[in-house]
């Protein structure tokens, strides 16, 4: 049996895993985010879930979009069974180049924390098409998130510098997603028609390739 931890991604909780089914035979944690030091890097911010939760060695850990950066920094602090990641980077190479953008140019920095919880209709068609159960989620979801989560996760992701790939490690993401675009990742997993939001309309495929890793 394997002790599976799922990280969920900017703006969504721990709802986003609510499709993916990895059968009895494994231990599943799933991960909320817990509220950060303005001063926090990834890397202390790790640190702390790997605490709040007593994330164990040799476990496998899950991370979709932001959830899988942080799920790097865990594995490289305790050694771990598999990271797998979805939809997300493992890199600062794998950074898509809008982010050197918002580096240069802090524009989020003006807009208010509430406002990010407010802005589903206008971030959803990066994140792809959705049913509407799905919609009414992510929208759910991001009101729900905490302001000053969000404005953290942004400033750490853009300056997130990582090179170093954990052992083990599995990475999927869609040849539609608009956020991270896959042919800027190396060696992963490529489904077709896949969007940022894949772990909701494409959750059988991924249910399937997860369940073929957890088997390796």
């Amino acid at each position: 049996m394997s002790l599976i931890y799922l990280i969920a991604g900017l703006g969504a909780d721990t709802r986003v895993y609510n499709n993916i089914s990895l059968g009895d035979e494994h231990e599943v944690i799933v991960v909320d985010w817990v509220e950060p030091d303005l001063n926090d890097t990834l890397i202390t911010y790790a640190q702390k879930l790997i605490y709040q939760y007593d994330i164990q060695e040799n476990s496998v850990l899950t991370g979709n979009s932001l959830g899988g950066v942080v799920a790097v920094e865990i594995a490289k602090l305790i050694p771990v069974e598999k990271v797998i990641l979805i939809s997300s980077i493992k890199t600062n190479d794998e950074a898509p180049r809008y982010f050197k953008l918002f580096r240069t140019l802090p524009i989020y920095k003006l807009i208010p924390g509430k406002v990010f919880n407010s802005m589903g209709g206008m971030v959803k068609p990066l994140f792809g098409h959705m049913s509407k159960e799905d919609a009414w989620l992510f929208g759910d979801m991001l009101r729900k998130s905490s302001p000053v989560f969000m404005k953290w996760a942004m400033y750490a992701i853009l300056h997130w510098k990582n090179e170093v790939i954990p052992p083990n490690l599995y990475h999927i993401t869609g040849d539609k997603d608009l956020v991270f675009d896959y042919k800027r990742i190396k060696g992963a997993t490529i489904v077709k028609g896949g969007t940022h939001i894949m772990i909701f309309d494409k959750a059988t495929e991924i249910n399937n390739l997860l369940k073929g890793i957890l088997k390796k």
